[in-house]
């Protein structure tokens, strides 16, 4: 597999994996399924800086960038951690949570291939109990684009991300800019929490014809496929609608009228708003400071988000 930079974003090249068989790991990455094994593991290896790479696992070139850039943040002296666990209390949907594509032997071969030191890899059981009675709630930044529409998954995400951080205890953790909330809530997270650890953000992966790599591209059909790169299509032509002067309802607008023309496609939303509060911004505010276009669209019933960061139009 390779991976080249264009722009902000990173674009995957020839991905070629071979699934490796269980238990045919090499020595250099610990696999762990339990939290006693884990703090066994992490006592073992007591190295700093100790970075942490969250994930639902159907590893793909997109985590590959993250868990690589751990590697690099970490050097050779520190630990890389991923976890791979398919977190239920951030989908709000049964159906959503059934299809999710689960790869457990091709998760485990990126993340060795990838320098990973330990990977924890728990079910459900060893996550939550099955009484449990605790959990978070973020009730600002949540609340709008894939917050307004999928109620309670950042709360779901909050709960799994604080839980990883009191196991792994890493003094740095990567996420991506594709899910660009995500990333601004759990920056939040960390900072009301007094969390003692650095975020760091990874430029999206995309496929060389623009779509976004993502877990859930292996759901979309032929026909689906060849339609979803018109997503980030028509978000870089809206971006540079915008920076020439058009007003952010317009770009907005411009985006959904030339998706929805699409047979089977459905926009969720699409908006224009500040890179830090998330909250939409007028058109007078959007053209005096950094800005985020911000859009999920369904390809039949697969859901795929997408986001450009846009500079001052000044």
């Amino acid at each position: 597999m390779g991976v080249f930079f264009l722009g902000t974003d990173v674009v995957a090249v020839d991905i070629l994996i071979d699934i490796l068989s269980p238990g045919s790991y090499a020595d250099g990455m610990r696999i762990v399924t339990s939290k006693r094994e884990l703090r066994a593991a992490l006592a073992k290896n007591a190295a700093s800086p100790r970075v942490l790479v969250p994930t639902m696992g159907a590893l793909h070139a997109g985590h590959a960038s993250l868990l690589r850039q751990a590697r690099e943040l970490a050097g050779e002296q520190g630990c890389v951690v991923a976890s791979v666990f398919l977190n239920p209390v951030q989908f709000n949907q049964a159906s959503d949570l059934a299809t999710y594509p689960r790869t457990p032997e091709q998760d485990a071969e990126i993340c060795e291939n990838c320098g990973v030191d330990v990977l924890f890899m728990p079910n459900t059981e060893q996550m939550y109990c099955e009484d449990r009675s605790i959990s978070l709630h973020e009730s600002a930044l949540s609340t709008v684009l894939c917050g307004a529409s999928r109620p309670g998954h950042f709360d779901g995400v909050c709960l799994v991300v604080a839980k990883l951080f009191n196991l792994v205890q890493p003094t740095d953790a990567i996420f991506g800019e594709k899910d660009f909330q995500q990333l601004i809530v759990l920056r939040r997270l960390v900072r009301d929490l007094d969390f003692p650890v650095a975020l760091h953000a990874a430029p999206i992966v995309r496929e060389a014809d623009g779509l976004a790599v993502s877990s859930r591209n292996v759901r979309l059909t032929p026909e689906q496929r060849t339609q979803a790169p018109r997503l980030h299509a028509a978000l870089e032509q809206a971006a540079d609608a915008f920076r020439k002067g058009a007003t952010a309802g317009a770009v907005c607008r411009d985006v959904v009228e030339q998706l929805e023309t699409l047979p089977g496609v459905r926009v969720d939303y699409v908006h224009l708003v500040h890179p830090q509060t998330l909250q939409t911004l007028d058109d007078e505010a959007a053209g005096e400071q950094p800005a985020v276009l911000a859009a999920a669209v369904f390809f039949g019933e697969v859901r795929l988000i997408d986001n450009l960061q846009i500079i001052v139009r000044s």
